[in-house]
């Protein structure tokens, strides 16, 4: 019985292999409304796959990390368009909830770059919220310009520096 079983599955398997390239209903096996193949990180050549219900698939695929102008914290159409996505993704997750982080660059007091990235942090929180998630879910901190990405004095480490950082944290629930 069990090898009879195991033989129709793998003659299934194989006739659905033979039809994976053929074109039926006029979808070839290129187009969009296929179903998408599975999500990976390339590794010296290894391939790991992950789910989409992951850090990492939020971090690679929905996008962590938004980027501000000098001196700004408003969210700007670029912007909006990956919070859009990460409110998508937290809607669908709710098990997760989420640490936004407000970064700046150097220049500037301490003082005042530490209010710049609350500033940035609260931005991004407000626009989550706008979008469904609930107001408990999620945290901000600021670290100013305490915890740069890049690390030099010009403009190309100080544009990577101005962000927000959405850190997922699982919900526990008690």
């Amino acid at each position: 019985m069990k090898k009879t079983f195991l033989c129709a599955c793998l003659a299934i398997a194989a006739a659905l292999a033979g039809c994976a390239g053929t074109d039926v209903g006029g979808l070839g096996a290129n187009d969009s409304e296929l179903e998408a193949p599975p999500v990976g990180i390339e590794d010296g050549g290894t391939q790991y796959l992950y789910s989409e219900i992951t850090e990492e698939y939020f971090e690679a695929e929905i996008g962590h990390k938004v980027y501000f102008a000098v001196d700004q914290s408003a969210i700007t159409e670029e912007i909006a368009f990956t919070l859009d996505r990460q409110a998508g993704w937290l809607l669908e997750n709710p098990n997760y909830d989420a640490l936004v982080e407000g970064h700046t660059d150097e220049q500037g007091t301490r003082e005042y770059n530490l209010a710049l990235g609350a500033r940035r942090a609260n931005s991004v929180r407000d626009y989550l919220i706008d979008k469904g998630i609930a107001g408990n879910r999620i945290r901000i901190v600021t670290y100013g310009k305490e915890r740069p990405e890049s690390l030099c004095s010009d403009e190309a480490c100080w544009s990577a520096n101005r962000r927000a950082v959405t850190v997922l944290t699982e919900r526990i629930v008690i």
